[in-house]
Parts: structure tokens; C-alpha cells; sequence
């Protein structure tokens, strides 16, 4: 299957990079090349662009994709936690824009031997990365309850979170779940009547906290956002897209701890603690699709834009 994937918030990311013609950008999360695109035809033959994505099928697309613009694009298997070695092997010191488009491509939820999709029964797997053993499967048939519990209340939000932990841990007693549409069924059995006929897919919210405790997606956030802000020349934007609360509290509050991280009880006079401001945030509030977006692309409905400038420290 084509690598395909509808770009969500094109413009607004082409605008928030501020793409100057002879810049050094990156694009951590780089999937088919969307963004990765149009940044590169901004770029003079002086531009670089580092394009970064552990998912082999979109390296593949991508360089396909990206083929026209030459010696201009070096692409990365890798995960965007390792930027700073990524960058350095390259041997570049400053690069002048990230950006980074979280969460599951279109081509990922569409290609159901993936197993990221709550649609359509397929092998559990959820694996962004697909060299690493460790699948959905593995996970769901081996940690205890508590900790299922856990993710699924964290990092889902469920509120039926202890009723799906308890049914799925009795399921595999009996055998190993081992599809999608055991574990949706599962989920399914866990909630009342009103929750499965509520809005939205029952199954939406344990799918994403397996999906996010599978490829340690907040903890590769959390780890990766200082090393990128030190990448940046002064003037040099990160710009990151996040889907879901958990991420986007997480990008928000590092933006604003950036922004103002002096540490002075709010009385004192003066700051006495010697923390500078590494740059400013760009969007006060995040940006979100238009009306012709979300009629265009449904998946984009729960995108948020956050814009971060580096200034001189």
C-alpha cells in the first residue's frame, strides 16, 4: 500500500516555520513527505532539509517524494529523540526550523495489518517502529492489571478504565487476545449501554494509551523539546502539531517554562535565580483547523498548532 497521508494545517506550519530560502530544517516526524514538501521548495540550493521517521515505509515514500530537490534533502531512519546525534553526524551545528506532526498517519490507520485502527480486525500491533519486537499483542497479554489500568486511565482518559483492565486480563486467561477486534470487543463488553452508544468509537480512548505506552510517545516528547530548542539559530521556530490533551499540555507548559523560566517567588523585586528566556511563544492560543480543513480532512479535527522563536540567549 501507497504511503498516503493528508497533511493537516499545511499552511499554518509553512507560515510558522518562516522558511528562509537559504535555512537548515527539520521535520522530525516526517510520514509521506506532506510538510516535508513544501518546505523544500521554499529552500534556495544553499537550503538543507533533514527529514526524520523510524517508519521504513515512509523513508521509502519520502525519498521517492523528495527525489527533485537532490542533494538539498538528507533523510533519517531514526526517532526524533535522537535530533541532536542526527543533526551532529550531518555535521551541522544550527538549524533555523523543526517541526514535528505527532500522533498516527492516515497510511498507518489505513493499512490494518498495522494494527493501529479500532475499524477493522488485524494482528494486534501498534509498532511506529517496526525493526522492535515488542507489538500491542505483547503488551496487552503481558502486564498487569494495575499497570493496564494505569495506561488506560492516564493515557486514555477512559473513565471505564479498571472495568476494561479486569475483562482483559480474564480474556487472556482463557486465551491470548491476539487481534484488534478481540480487544474492541473486550472494551465493548467493559461499559454501559449509553457509553457504547455515546459519541465517538468506544474504543478510541484504550486504543490511543496502548498505542502511546507501546512507543513511549510522551517520554520521547518530554526528552526531545530541550534538545530542539537548543538546535535553533536565534529567529528559528519549532512548530509542533498534537492531537490529543496529554501532548499538547506538554508542549504548551515546556513553551511557556521557555518563555519565563525564572524560578523567583512572584514578590521578589528582582530575578535573583539567573534563568534567561530561551525565546517566546508565537501562538498565545493554538491554531486550529479551518471549516474547509475539517471538511476536507475529518482526522484534523482535534489538531492544535504551538509555535515556539528561539531568541539570543
Amino acid at each position: 500500500m501507497e504511503f498516503k497521508h493528508v497533511s493537516v494545517l499545511l499552511d499554518e506550519c509553512i507560515e510558522g516555520l518562516a522558511v528562509k530560502p537559504d535555512g537548515i530544517y527539520v521535520d522530525g516526524t516526517l510520514g509521506g513527505a506532506g510538510h516535508a514538501f513544501h518546505v523544500c521548495e521554499r529552500l534556495s540550493e544553499k537550503g538543507q532539509f533533514i527529514g526524520i521517521d523510524q517508519d521504513e515505509a515512509a523513508i521509502r515514500t519520502s525519498t521517492e517524494r523528495l527525489r527533485p530537490f537532490g542533494e538539498r534533502v538528507h533523510l533519517v531512519r531514526s526517532n526524533y529523540v535522537n535530533v541532536k546525534q542526527v543533526v551532529k553526524e550531518l555535521q551541522i551545528d544550527k538549524v533555523d526550523g523543526i517541526l514535528l506532526d505527532l500522533g498516527v498517519s492516515s497510511y498507518q490507520l489505513d493499512t490494518k495489518e498495522r494494527g493501529f485502527s479500532y475499524m477493522a480486525d488485524a494482528p494486534l500491533d501498534m509498532r511506529m517502529d517496526q525493526s522492535r519486537d515488542f507489538t500491542a499483542k505483547d503488551l496487552i497479554n503481558s502486564y498487569p492489571e494495575e499497570k493496564l489500568y494505569e495506561i488506560i486511565k492516564h493515557y486514555g482518559e477512559e473513565r471505564y478504565a479498571k472495568s476494561i483492565a479486569r475483562n482483559i486480563c480474564k480474556k487472556r486467561q482463557e486465551k491470548e487476545i491476539e487481534t484488534t477486534g478481540e480487544l474492541v470487543d473486550i472494551i465493548r463488553s467493559s461499559m454501559p449501554a449509553k457509553a457504547k452508544n455515546g459519541k465517538g468509537h468506544p474504543a478510541k480512548r484504550t486504543f490511543q494509551a496502548i498505542r502511546i505506552e507501546l512507543n513511549h510517545e510522551l517520554d520521547v516528547l518530554q526528552d526531545a523539546l530541550e534538545d530542539m530548542v537548543e538546535l535553533l539559530n536565534p529567529g528559528g521556530r519549532l512548530c509542533i502539531i498534537t492531537f490529543h490533551s496529554l501532548e499538547d499540555r506538554i508542549v504548551k507548559n515546556f513553551f511557556r517554562k521557555m518563555e519565563n523560566p525564572c524560578t523567583c517567588p512572584p514578590d521578589f523585586p528582582v530575578c535573583v535565580c539567573g534563568k534567561k528566556p530561551k525565546g517566546k511563544v508565537v501562538t498565545r492560543k493554538p491554531i486550529l483547523p479551518s471549516e474547509e480543513e475539517l471538511e476536507r480532512n475529518t482526522r484534523s479535527k482535534s489538531a492544535k498548532l504551538r509555535v515556539f522563536e528561539k531568541i539570543e540567549c
